[in-house]
């Protein structure tokens, strides 16, 4: 018995030294993996730590990139006519050295005056210092090239815009400062006639005529009557007095619209390219029109445009406008003599000269 039982503990020995080292090496595997996923947790964290400052850096450069080229999107000159140099520069000298400034005499009174009139619509800043003086009792004609804010000059006037920098005088009153009741009575000193005549489609030539008279008087029909009589007669429609507008040649409707600007006696009248869309001879027509008109009742004509033909068989007195500001302005005899160069070429019509397509 003895002998079998040292056999079967000496079988039984090797398995409990099986399990015993079983279980060690389990024990020993545990801890490792216990220890592993610590060392696993940390790793992945510092890299995520890393690539979020990383990220973040990242996002802060682009930010920064962002921004200045927005600033320099801003900084860029603009298309549109922005003064993109200082004043006084030598940018600004090279652009305006055609611009004398120069005034000659026109031995009368100035009705309406520009002084340093700063006007800008957005970026595009249209009038850039205009100094300007019309005379009184005379025709005078503001020229220059398509878009340089001739018809925003007469918007100025009659108080329609108010200027971002200095002041428009109109018979020595400042506009910008003159109350409601006031800009509504001195707009009353001002006939308009605008580039397509502006009639009222519903009315026909005698009402659209007599409309300032109802609206603006307390006359009656008696005399409206005569007065739109008498205003037709002189712009050569007396006989078209029933027609509608539609119905009425570009140059009839011109000519409406002349009577119209003259019903409530004017000291000032603005014609807005009046040849626009007028045939040659009709403009002509227009033309001797305006100064049998003037001769006749007086007052301070300002006519618009950029036709030369015009201007030479109108205007008294000539002022050249061009990048917002004045070129040269004088009698109208003295600029068609002009030795300025721009002033030359533009009342010319001659391609070569500062002048061009841009």
């Amino acid at each position: 018995m003895s002998d079998e039982r040292r056999e079967e503990e000496a079988d039984t020995k090797p398995l409990e030294a099986r399990d015993w080292e079983e279980t060690r090496g389990e024990e020993q595997q545990e801890d490792e993996r216990r220890s592993a996923p610590t060392v696993q947790r940390e790793t992945p964290q510092a890299e995520g730590d890393g690539r979020q400052e990383t990220d973040e850096r990242q996002e802060t450069e682009e930010r920064q990139e962002t921004e200045e080229v927005d600033e320099q999107q801003d900084e860029r000159p603009q298309s549109t006519g922005e003064m993109t140099h200082e004043p006084g520069s030598k940018e600004e000298a090279e652009e305006y050295q055609w611009h004398t400034g120069r005034t000659r005499d026109h031995g009368s009174e100035d009705a309406v005056e520009f002084i340093d009139v700063v006007k800008a619509f957005g970026r595009n800043r249209v009038l850039n210092g205009l100094n300007l003086g019309l005379p009184d009792n005379q025709i005078s004609m503001i020229l220059g090239p398509s878009g340089t804010g001739k018809s925003v000059c007469i918007k100025h006037m009659v108080g329609l815009l108010y200027p971002d920098e200095g002041d428009v005088l109109v018979h020595g009153q400042s506009v910008p400062d003159m109350a409601d009741e006031e800009l509504f009575d001195m707009r009353k000193k001002f006939g308009v006639l605008f580039q397509d005549g502006a009639l009222f489609g519903s009315m026909n030539v005698y009402d659209n005529t007599a409309f300032p008279l109802r609206q603006h008087t307390d006359k009656g029909e008696d005399e409206i009557r005569e007065i739109v009589s008498r205003r037709l007669g002189e712009v050569g429609l007396a006989a078209a007095s029933d027609k509608m507008p539609n119905e009425l040649s570009g140059g009839m409707r011109k000519r409406a619209g002349f009577a119209r600007a003259l019903v409530l006696d004017p000291d000032i009248v603005l014609f807005d390219e009046p040849d626009s869309g007028l045939d040659p001879v009709r403009t002509a027509l227009l033309c001797e029109l305006i100064m049998e008109v003037h001769e006749e009742n007086g007052g301070a004509y300002c006519v618009i445009t950029h036709d030369i033909m015009s201007a030479r068989r109108v205007a008294d007195y000539i002022a050249i406008l061009w990048k917002g500001r004045i070129v040269e302005s004088g009698p109208a005899s003295e600029l068609f003599n002009s030795d300025n160069q721009f002033v030359r070429q533009f009342l010319s019509g001659e391609a070569q000269g500062p002048l061009g397509m841009e």
